[in-house]
Parts: structure tokens; sequence; C-alpha cells
């Protein structure tokens, strides 16, 4: 189930900093309810980009907007090519900026999630992440 677009996603008439990356990549997601239980969901990841990602739920899930969730990609894919470095260093905090309800036709439930990484981490780390990883492999 491990699939990464070499090609980003077309961008044409929209301001972001950052390509968007089609991939079809399983993740999970972790997060406290309102009453402080620990829920967890399995998702599939639909895009990517530095600072985001697109997932749908495999089953509905009651998750707030602005909820904090704990974002990791499953740990055999997370080598895959074309995957930021900031989305293989494992459990990711990010925000979810945006719902998208399932439907009646059978889309699945949708959620943005904006990482909370620094972005002036992510230039020191970068290539850290990218020297362990060549490290790793020789």
């Amino acid at each position: 189930m491990k699939q990464c677009a070499k090609e980003p996603v077309d961008r044409s008439g929209q301001k972001r900093a950052f390509d968007r990356r089609a991939v079809m990549i399983p993740a999970r997601l972790t997060w406290k309810d309102q009453r402080g239980t620990t829920r967890f969901a399995s998702v599939i990841t639909r895009n990517v980009s530095e600072f985001g990602a697109y997932v749908e739920c495999q089953s509905p899930v009651s998750i707030p907007l602005f909820r904090l969730v704990h974002f990791q990609l499953e740990r055999e894919v997370r080598d895959s090519d074309g995957l930021p470095a900031t989305l293989r260093q494992g459990r990711i905090l990010a925000a979810v900026y945006r719902v998208a309800p399932g439907t009646m036709a059978g889309s699945r439930q949708g959620l943005a999630l904006r990482m909370m990484i620094d972005p002036k981490r992510t230039v020191a780390v970068a290539p850290a992440v990218q020297t362990l990883a060549r490290a790793a492999s020789a």
C-alpha cells in the first residue's frame, strides 16, 4: 500500500509555500478526547507537504477543528521516496484545521493537518536527518 508520486500536485492558483505530493500511505492518529481518554485512528495519507498532510479516516472519528493530534506514518513506509524529512521523524504533533465529512456516496471522512514544526528548526534538522539516513544505509 506504499505509493508516492514523484510529481507535485498541481499548484496553479494556490499560494502555498511548499508543494504537495500525492501519496497513499498508511498512518495513525492519536489524540485525547474531551474527557481526556486517549483515542486512536488508522488513516490513509493522501497528500503531504513539508508542514501539512491530508488524511482519510478508515472509519468515522469525532475530532473537532483545532484539536491537537499526534500524526505518525507507519514504520515500514517512513523511508518512501518523495516524503519530506519532517514526516520521517516518527510521531509529530499536528493541529486539525479542516474536517471534510464523509458522504452517503461513499467518500471517507478527511482531515487536513498542520504540522506543529518550527520552520527554522527544519532547516537545521533536514541535513542532520539526511546524514543519519546515509550513515544507516552504508
